[in-house]
């Protein structure tokens, strides 16, 4: 099993941009993940702030 490249806060990070209107291929090719790692984690995280995320961890 792989480590964990990116926390959620930067994961979220990268979900704003996609939601602020830049495109996703060139969200993916600056931050180096694929369409479908882009898409799993809008899936997941999609619509959360960082206080969701801690609220989650505990």
């Amino acid at each position: 099993m792989r480590g964990k490249r990116y926390s959620d806060e930067t994961i979220i990070k990268i979900l704003k941009e996609h939601e602020s209107g830049i495109k996703s291929k060139d969200i993916c090719r600056t931050h180096g993940i694929s369409a479908s790692t882009l898409w799993e984690w809008k899936n997941k995280y999609q619509g959360m702030e960082k206080s969701d995320l801690q609220r989650l961890k505990l």
